[in-house]
């Protein structure tokens, strides 16, 4: 079995339907495989698909890299190697990507002469919602503590982000733009044009959200969808620093709306940002979504 170019078609919101087909029988647990964030990013990471043997094939490629990921359906051999193989050919490093854990132990098997490395830096957090809905416990303390700071500093109400309150949200990210000077780095600047994407296509795309609004104006947002039957995952959190301790109360209300939905809440990775990395870690995940990557320098 052979794959090329030709295989493979820019991906469009109209393939949202070949996702949720797919997903349906194949659940994922890596938010990097959503479609939301496939889409969203889709200028940035320049995705593309195919469908070859009743599996899902998606590549990816920046100025940096081009990486294809581990077929979504059922296992097929054949269609493993020719994928590796397509990827191989693109010379570039890390070109297979592993996202769910069961096609990491497959791909083990099928081939053992390949390396593979593990990604810290691009490992999901997910986390009990209960935990994150309730905050019991010692190891919370200073989590409930900060929270209580930030509600006496900061009385909030709390609403759902609906087509009626899209203008405030827009507003929002203005403002949360324009504070972090967005426009001045690659990353920032492509996460601004995700976040507008989602905004965009919101209820196209199945997100849903809400917004914190200390004093009557939103100081903060959550975007989120379903990743799986059992878990939610959060795409974006975003607080303004106007009242510290916003984001607590985000996370705290995003999981009292989804405790009685989702057993689990994925918060996705740090991207081996240490600041990031230390407030995940500090409310306890329940376990980690790996992505391994085929490593071609050894």
């Amino acid at each position: 079995m052979r794959l090329d170019d030709d295989d493979f078609h820019p991906l469009t919101l109209e393939d949202k339907k070949i996702f949720d087909d797919f997903y349906s029988r194949y659940p994922i647990e890596h938010s990097e495989n959503t479609f939301g964030t496939l889409y969203c990013w889709r200028k940035y990471g320049n995705y593309e698909i195919a469908v070859v043997e009743e599996c899902l094939i998606i590549r990816g490629s920046t100025d940096s890299y081009t990486s294809l990921r581990c077929p979504i359906g059922p296992k097929n051999p054949d269609l493993l190697n020719a994928v590796i193989d397509l990827a191989l050919s693109t010379g570039k490093q890390a070109p297979f990507l592993v996202l769910e854990p069961w096609q990491f132990e497959w791909v083990q098997q099928i081939r053992p002469d390949l390396q593979f490395k593990a990604d810290r830096d691009f490992f999901d957090y997910v986390y009990e919602t209960s935990d994150l809905a309730t905050l019991e416990g010692k190891q919370y303390l200073m989590i409930r503590k900060q929270l209580h700071k930030f509600r006496k500093k900061c009385p909030s109400t709390v609403e759902r982000i609906t087509q009626e309150n899209f203008d405030e949200v827009k507003e929002f990210l203005k403002r949360w733009c324009q504070w972090k000077e967005c426009d001045k780095y690659t990353i920032l600047k492509h996460e601004k044009e995700a976040l507008w994407e989602s905004l965009e296509v919101f209820d196209q795309l199945g997100f849903e959200g809400l917004a914190v609004k200390p004093h009557g104006e939103i100081g903060g947002i959550a975007i989120y969808e379903e990743l799986n039957p059992r878990t939610a995952v959060v795409h974006y959190e975003k607080g303004m620093p106007d009242c510290e301790g916003v984001y607590k109360e985000i996370n705290y209300q995003t999981a009292s709306l989804l405790k009685d939905r989702y057993q689990y809440i994925n918060r996705e990775s740090d991207m081996g940002l240490p600041g990031l990395k230390e407030a995940k870690e500090r409310y306890h995940p329940h376990h980690m979504a790996e992505l391994h990557y085929l490593d071609v320098s050894s």
